[in-house]
């Protein structure tokens, strides 16, 4: 059957096959036949390119090594002349190095020889996912990561690039900046977004167990394995794990976990086969990496296959003008999960969160709010209900009184307010009204503070 009659009889988008060798085009055309997929082949760079001046294709498949060039040539080809073309390399069995430097360069994914046709059809399958999705505007939903500042329009946008790759992606931030929030985003605006999106947080995890957790066991494979458990690398095949804190992994966990990626195959503990696996890699930790691989705390080549792209979260301090946008939607979760009318942050409150240093970014936000609510007495949250650390503020907030040497800061100041509280108290024969009123604050603030200080009457 020639070429033509082949693609005559077949229906559905095309693939460009670029390999020199053509056992390899022929085998990779029947196997895209089967799963319903017409093809053309080049057996150069030159012939690649004339073929995409003339044609629309909806993915390509190259190898690495051609005759007048490399794949990653065509990869850089294709990412300036033809945007919307996903590209996957097809690497030689341990060539790992290739595949990460070609995803890097802009492939959609990479394939391993010999190519299985469970590896091509999952490809198949993410690619034309992807252009489904591509066509439904309405889909692509970054809302969750509020603000409008140049970081986070930035980081929107970026979120959208990521999820129409199958790269790796390493978020670095830190604790609280949203990188969970960023990870499911990815998923959620891919190709995998109907497959399970697991998220595993590697510091929780005992030593002892990890294997286990993330490869799964056989029924009998050590004490206490009474049926055949599922590990996080099968719970997500087909989706996307996301591997959280992973600075927290232990050296020989992570060899393993190197080699799952690199593979794209497992071995349950107690199993005698191996079997492969689908999953797209997403990590992150607010740990630095770099810092940890020069200390040989963390393994180089696990971080170089997880850090193939990086996605950096900025903290909120970075991002100041983003704060009223953001409480503003805090505050109106939580007045609804809470049961209490709807507040607002008094223009003071405002400024002061605007200096505020924010060391737990959004999530710390989240607390401040949800306390100040509490504290607060009206529709209004004022800047005295945030009870905002002096130690965290920027130079816009009033400078905090100086501690006598070597003196703990916070313990100084609870020194001086539990003193300020202490004599107006006094002052008013222990009428907590007179003495919140004396001292500029609610009723509710000041019995905030004698509790947090101790303070009995």
């Amino acid at each position: 059957m020639t070429q033509i009659e082949r693609r005559a009889r077949s229906s559905g988008p095309d693939v460009l096959i670029v390999d020199d060798e053509d056992d390899i085009r022929e085998l990779l055309e029947l196997s895209l036949l089967r799963l319903g997929l017409s093809s053309d082949g080049a057996a150069t760079l030159a012939e690649a390119r004339a073929l995409l001046g003339q044609k629309r294709y909806r993915l390509c498949l190259t190898d690495m090594r051609l005759p007048d060039g490399d794949g990653l040539e065509l990869v850089r080809y294709i990412s300036e002349t033809c945007r919307d073309l996903p590209v996957a390399v097809i690497t030689a069995f341990g060539s790992m190095d290739n595949a990460v430097t070609a995803l890097k360069a802009g492939a959609f994914d990479y394939l391993s020889k010999p190519v299985s046709i469970d590896q091509l059809r999952a490809l198949v399958k993410s690619v034309f996912s992807v252009t489904a999705k591509d066509d439904d505007d309405s889909k692509k939903d970054t809302s969750s990561l509020t603000g409008e500042s140049p970081a986070m329009v930035q980081v929107r946008s970026l979120i959208e690039k990521l999820a129409r790759s199958q790269a790796p992606v390493f978020i670095s931030g830190e604790s609280g900046s949203g990188k969970e929030r960023a990870a499911r985003m990815i998923h959620d605006l891919g190709p995998r977004a109907a497959a399970p999106f697991v998220a595993v947080n590697c510091g929780a995890i005992p030593e002892n167990l990890m294997e286990s957790e993330f490869f799964g066991a056989r029924k009998g494979a050590f004490t206490g394995a009474d049926a055949d458990r599922e590990g996080f690398f099968q719970a997500a095949h087909g989706g996307t794990l996301f591997l959280d804190e992973v600075g927290d992994l232990p050296l020989p966990m992570q060899v393993k976990l190197l080699r799952a990626i690199q593979e794209k195959k497992f071995r349950r503990l107690g199993d005698t086969t191996e079997t492969q696996v689908d999953v797209r890699i997403l990590s992150a930790t607010h740990q630095n990496l770099k810092a940890m691989v020069e200390a040989t705390r963390f393994r180089q080549d696990l971080f170089y296959r997880l850090n193939v792209i990086e996605l950096r979260m900025p903290p909120l301090r970075e991002r100041a003008e983003d704060i009223p946008q953001l409480a503003g939607i805090l505050l109106a979760r939580l007045s609804e999960s809470s049961g209490l009318p709807p507040v607002r942050l008094s223009e003071g409150a405002l400024r002061a969160l605007k200096a505020y240093a924010f060391p737990g970014n959004v999530r710390e936000l989240e607390n401040i709010l949800e306390r100040a609510m509490a504290l607060s007495s009206g529709e209004f949250i004022e800047a005295d209900d945030l009870l905002l650390d002096p130690s965290d503020m920027g130079e816009a907030s009033p400078a905090a009184p100086a501690t006598p040497g070597g003196a703990d800061l916070q313990e100084y100041l609870d020194q001086v307010e539990r003193h300020v509280i202490e004599e107006a108290l006094e002052k008013s024969g222990g009428n907590r009204t007179a003495a919140a009123r004396a001292l500029g604050v609610t009723f509710r603030s000041l019995r905030y503070r004698l509790e947090r200080l101790g303070i009995k009457e």
